[in-house]
């Protein structure tokens, strides 16, 4: 008998639903179980440019639909009008009365729904899409009508994001059973699938009388837990998963190989953390005399269920990829990611220009745009009623009946400029360290400003005033000239550094802005606000300004620099409402790291 070692090199091709199989073939498997059963396992977040292999991916799925099911692409800022349905404007002006028009998720009732970009979906639409999703329905009470249609539907998320921090909201992401990652995926890998749309009808047949037993329920679920995995959603769909391969494949009962197919594709993308070392066990005791052939069985019993789990969870860590272990076996966290696309400021209103975002009522005045559409929409439910009031007093009525309460305005949101000022010490000894460091820090947050959208100020205190060396800026070359020669020396005017910095703050804001304030200090007053030495007034004036930033509602930072550092700056963040971090020995990478993390 021949080792392992002595196997030939040309193995034998893996069966379906065996762990080892190519993310490619497990993709594929996904796209098909997702057919089978499109409701009971939500659908599909595909991370993936846009490229071949998405697009034989999709192919493939849309492919595997039975004819006639229906298909939806929603686009990135869909309106809720499409999305959900509403008032047919042209129907409703034309009969006289209110007509209804269905959305895209009632027109996807029974199939799939395309969500593109679904990296950057709007938090409200996602809440829109979940809601009907959740509820197999769409309830409509707007614009003169009420009426409730069915949506049961399957979601393909097409996640073009790039880094860690950006991908599908979590609401999103939890509710979808499988999600394969295409990224690595070359186009030579990409083959034509082995299943075709009558495999998939036969297994929907099949489905309904497939049921998962306590024994494989449990296991799942002690998997799940194992994995780290904190929705019980994961659970549910690894288990219908389990269902779909069953009826794929022809079977009437879920075996210990659909357990794996399901906790390779629902329960190994999701994991957060590698299931301890078991200790070896205790010699177990004697057994009782009496009854052994009972007891011999219910010991089987009791280990049945446990190598079942054993089994799916050997299955689900074979299929987390090699980066993803690496980084669970250093207890970093991946799964949650959270919408970080970058801090350009904060989202306000704006009546003029911005990305629209809905209407109001009101009248055109003061430059405000008047929203054709939407003010035809409002006043479309009730023509036939102005109408007769019109005929009722004589009057001539008009084709179109407009009133002042009809008429509707766009309104826009933007992202404000994000400025942040540096308020830098460069009174001491120690002036010329931390000067350097916040000349790195300016010139690397400048980098990133055309992205970013960030505007930098730089204040200096030092003898008896604090100055105003940058003024606001993202010019690079301006920054650099500015920051070339940096006075030092003398005493510690903190109260004045930070009331400049305030100043600069409150201007800034009064523009449309988002400011941020950085202190960079040891807390160290020892000049007044007026000039005057002693330590006990500065340290009061500088208490006294930092409340002043924190009435005001200044997002704020305090970087102690002191090479020990003392309470006095913790006094000041407390005071100022500030975050405090002391970092006595940081450089530039690790200081603009800290100010984008406060903003």
């Amino acid at each position: 008998m021949s080792s392992p070692a002595a196997m030939p090199e040309s193995e034998p091709e893996r069966p379906r639903g065996e762990a080892g199989v190519s993310r490619w073939e497990d993709a594929v498997l996904a796209a098909a179980l997702m057919s089978v059963d499109p409701v009971g396992t939500g659908g599909v977040a595909l991370r993936s440019l846009a490229g071949p292999v998405r697009d034989q991916w999709l192919q493939i799925m849309r492919d595997l639909q039975p004819p006639g099911t229906p298909m939806r692409r929603i686009p990135l800022h869909v309106s809720d009008g499409r999305l959900l349905g509403g008032l047919d404007l042209a129907a409703t002006l034309s009969a006289g009365r209110p007509v209804a028009e269905r959305g895209l998720l009632v027109e996807a009732n029974g199939g799939i729904v395309e969500l593109a970009m679904a990296e950057r979906i709007a938090a409200g639409t996602a809440a829109r899409l979940t809601m009907a999703f959740d509820s197999g329905e769409v309830v409509l009470e707007r614009d003169g009508l009420a009426m409730r249609s069915p949506a049961r539907f399957a979601v393909v998320a097409l996640d073009e994001g790039v880094g860690d921090d950006e991908g599908l909201l979590n609401a999103l992401l939890d509710r979808l059973a499988f999600h394969q990652d295409l990224t690595h995926i070359r186009v030579h890998e990409a083959v034509a699938c082995d299943y075709d749309a009558d495999e998939i009808l036969a297994a929907r047949v099949l489905l309904p009388g497939i049921q998962v037993s306590e024994a494989q329920i449990e296991a799942l679920c002690s998997t799940a837990l194992a994995l780290g995995i904190p929705s019980l959603r994961a659970s549910i769909f690894a288990a219908r998963a389990a269902c779909a391969a069953a009826a794929l494949e022809g079977r009437t009962e879920v075996t210990d190989e659909d357990l794996a197919v399901a906790g390779r594709l629902v329960l190994a993308p999701r994991a957060t953390m590698l299931p301890p070392m078991e200790q070896p066990p205790d010699e177990p005791p004697p057994p009782e005399p009496e009854e052994p052939d009972q007891e011999q069985d219910k010991g089987e019993d009791q280990q049945e269920p446990k190598e079942l789990e054993d089994q799916v969870l050997e299955a689900a860590k074979a299929a987390i990829p090699a980066d993803l272990l690496a980084q669970l076996q250093l207890g970093k966290l991946r799964r949650s990611r959270a919408r970080a696309t970058g801090k350009a400021g904060a989202v306000q209103n704006a009546p003029l220009r911005g990305r629209p975002a809905g209407v109001l009522r009101g009248e055109p005045r003061a430059g405000l745009r008047l929203n054709v559409v939407e003010t035809l929409r409002a006043a479309a439910p009730w023509q036939r009623l102005r109408r007769e009031e019109v005929a009722r007093f004589g009057g001539e009525s008009n084709r179109i009946e407009i009133r002042q309460d009809d008429f509707r305005i766009t309104r826009f949101k933007h992202r404000s400029e994000t400025t942040t000022i540096f308020v830098v010490d460069a009174s001491g000894s120690s002036a010329l360290h931390r000067l350097a460091e916040a000349k790195g820090a300016v010139e690397l947050l400048l980098a990133d400003c055309y992205v970013r959208r960030d505007r930098v100020a730089l204040v200096a205190f030092r003898g008896q005033f604090a100055e105003v060396l940058l003024p606001p800026t993202r010019s690079l070359v301006r920054a650099k000239r500015s920051l070339a020669s940096l006075p030092g020396g003398g005493g510690t005017p903190l109260a004045s550094g930070i009331d400049l910095g305030m100043m600069l703050a409150d201007s800034v804001k009064r523009r449309g802005g988002t400011p941020i304030l950085i202190i960079m200090t040891d807390g160290r007053a020892n000049v007044a606000r007026d000039g005057t030495g002693g330590r006990a007034r500065a340290n009061e004036d500088a208490l006294s300004a930092a409340r002043l930033v924190r009435s005001v509602e200044i997002t704020s930072l305090v970087i102690d620099t002191s090479p020990r550092p003392q309470q006095q700056g913790r006094d000041l963040a407390v005071e100022m409402g500030a975050r405090y971090l002391p970092l006595p020995h940081a450089d530039a990478t690790s200081l603009s790291h800290a100010v984008r993390a406060a903003g």
